[in-house]
């Protein structure tokens, strides 16, 4: 499973480019949002790789990232009440898994699918060159998991 973030705007990006975005629910900076490894996907996020960042999720991030930025489709908060009531998940931990996993959606649950994060701690490196080159897009493998945690 690829979390996938927007690092850079919408100045000057072309049709196709922002039309994949939006099919990526990717519409503002610094949105977050999780991918499914396929073909098509990956297709996707080469297409706009000069305007998001992508890597592989863990658990424990994902985890974090439901308890601090999950909304519920009312825009409330992710509590133990909720997840008893609407789910036969009764943590977080256990949810993170079964998404991870692919054994549910965040949508199956009434979880907005799009995380709004704050920007990363010290700021992003270089919004305009690719991660390997010391910059910020692109693909970064497990160092996503970095990324996100300066940013909650």
């Amino acid at each position: 499973m690829y979390l996938a973030i927007r690092v850079r705007g919408e100045v000057g990006v072309k049709r196709d480019t922002a039309d994949t975005m939006k099919m990526l629910r990717l519409n503002r900076i610094n949105h977050a949002v999780l991918i499914d490894e396929n073909p098509s996907y990956h297709g996707m996020l080469l297409k706009a790789k000069d305007y998001i960042t992508w890597g592989e999720i863990d658990q424990e991030t994902l985890s974090q990232l439901l308890q601090k930025k999950g909304r519920t489709v009312g825009n409330k908060k992710i509590t133990e009440d909720y997840l008893q009531e609407n789910t036969e998940y009764s943590a977080l931990e256990d949810i993170a898994g079964a998404v991870l996993r692919s054994e549910i959606k965040l949508e199956d649950i009434h979880i907005k699918p799009v995380f709004r994060l704050h920007p990363p701690k010290r700021g992003y490196e270089h919004i305009k060159t690719s991660f390997r080159e010391g910059g910020s897009l692109g693909y970064r493998e497990e160092k996503i998991n970095d990324l996100v945690k300066k940013m909650i």
